[in-house]
């Protein structure tokens, strides 16, 4: 079985010092190869009395690998290992975001104006006009992202302050990519009434509410009740975000493989809150034979879920021919299989039983359900979760977008038109004329992504009632009302 390629999330940099003789840097990237490392940067630090000191950046393919690595570079003859750090931690020392003023206060008059006794003025005209928030405040560009660290990535129920940097990593991409401004909100309960309780009190300050790592099945409670008990959006990446982007990816690929939604048999692995958001999304796309798999099998409308209202759910909506078998058996004649499990769960032989030009996104983290590496012929397009391999399904193509039209409108809601919407705006990004089997997904680096999805998703919440203004246009005056009197001279 195939395994990971050496990354960039696992990289180290060696500073190393041996001899400036011919040959000793030879020998040193050497040691990196051999050890299976991939040396991405060699840096001279000095030169100074004979000797030469280097910084190596190495990639890796895990923590071990790593530490491995620099023993091959140390038991080089003449090389002293001076230090090896680990840039991914340093990228995160103080953290990865910041708050900054938007207006100087230099002066007294600045300080007059931005604190006491001006912004009591403003105070009172929001007193006075509630709405006025959005346009004297930070609230209109403003989303929460909260989490309660009991479903991080792939790392489980790691707790409030563990998941903090993913938190403030998700806040800057929000504002990176959508220019939207986000802060990490990190709380220490796991209770679900009091994860409603305060977001529901934190709610006035923000736009929006991005909930994140939330564990299933308590993330469908808690993004349903906020949705029906606050008037801002809701928003569950690990669902919707996820289920946006699969959904993307589905739409180009049925461009390749020449298939229709109606036609599909699709076969989805894990059905916690990723899967059954992504199941929800394909089924108001058109596809209708949809069979979901957890660890006792296919949900059908046989077994007994106790109180699992979603599961329930699932299995009365899903898998019309009421199938009840294991996953492998499941495959035979699928063509798509939609892993949201966890790594190397099916096999290249259980693969092979798909349909002819099948459709495979295996989006475990940090591993796949299957190795692109290992799928048989008969699978046409393959996508996972890893930056390291074409068609990466990757949330950031969908939620700083999003929020970014959803924001620009003072939309009261995401609804199914919109995440829709957002998913086909993602696919257009990549003209039809070179759509291909590796590039079904567009980079996220890619700037027309975010304005695409938020343009249409603006658009659909204005055509479907959740929009509270239209578009803004460069000569609205809306925003400049507040501070213009028209005052009436004698």
């Amino acid at each position: 079985m195939a395994g990971p390629a050496p990354g960039v999330a696992y990289s180290i940099t060696v500073r190393a010092e041996y001899p400036n003789l011919p040959g000793m840097l030879g020998r040193i990237t050497s040691a990196i190869g051999n050890a299976g490392g991939d040396a991405s940067a060699i840096d001279v630090v000095s030169t100074a009395g004979g000797k030469m000191v280097r910084d190596f950046t190495i990639n890796a393919r895990s923590i071990e690998h790593g530490e491995a690595v620099a023993r091959a570079v140390a038991a080089v003859d003449n090389v002293s290992i001076r230090r090896v750090s680990d840039p991914t931690f340093l990228l995160h020392l103080g953290g990865k975001i910041e708050m900054r003023s938007k207006v100087p206060v230099t002066t007294r008059d600045d300080m007059s104006k931005a604190y006491t006794p001006g912004v009591g003025r403003v105070c009172m005209a929001i007193h006075a006009d509630p709405e006025a928030v959005w346009t004297l405040t930070g609230k209109g560009h403003t989303v929460a992202v909260v989490s309660d660290g009991s479903a991080v990535l792939g790392l489980g129920n790691i707790g409030a302050a563990a998941s903090l940097p993913v938190m403030e990593g998700k806040a800057l991409l929000f504002k990176e990519f959508g220019g939207v401004d986000a802060w990490p909100i990190v709380l220490d309960t796991q209770d679900t009434e009091e994860i409603i309780s305060i977001v529901k009190a934190i709610a006035p300050g923000f736009g929006g509410i991005n909930l994140e790592d939330i564990s299933a099945p308590r993330c469908f409670e808690i993004e349903e009740r906020l949705k029906k008990e606050i008037d801002i959006p809701v928003f569950h990446d690990d669902q919707h975000g996820t289920a946006v982007v699969v959904l993307a990816g589905l739409i180009n690929a049925l461009k390749i493989v020449k298939k229709r939604p109606e036609d599909l048999k699709v076969v989805v692995a894990g059905v916690g809150a990723s899967g059954t958001a992504c199941t929800k999304i394909m089924l108001s796309f058109g596809v209708t034979n949809i069979t979901g798999f957890d660890r006792q099998g296919a949900l059908s409308r046989d077994r007994d879920y106790g109180d699992n209202v979603m599961k329930r759910w699932y299995a009365d909506n899903t898998n019309p021919d009421n199938f009840s078998g294991t996953l492998a058996d499941g495959l035979k004649g699928a063509d798509v299989f939609l892993g949201l499990a966890g790594p190397r769960l099916v096999t290249t032989e259980q693969v092979a039983r798909m349909a002819n030009d099948a459709v495979v996104f295996a989006l475990s983290n940090p591993d796949p359900e299957i190795w692109p590496e290992d799928v048989p012929d008969n699978v046409r397009i393959m996508a996972t979760g890893r930056t390291d391999y074409p068609n990466q399904v990757n949330n950031s193509l969908c939620f700083p977008g999003l929020f970014a039209g959803v924001l620009d409108v003072r939309a009261r809601e995401i609804n199914d038109e919109m995440k829709i919407a957002a998913a086909m705006a993602i696919a257009a990004v990549i003209p039809e004329s070179v759509v291909s089997e590796d590039f079904i997904i567009p980079s996220v680096f890619d700037q027309n992504v975010a304005k695409n999805v938020a343009d249409a998703v603006a658009l659909k919440a204005q055509e479907t009632g959740v929009a509270r203004r239209r578009r803004r246009r460069p000569d609205d005056d809306d925003d400049t009302a507040y501070a213009t009197r028209r005052i009436a001279l004698p």
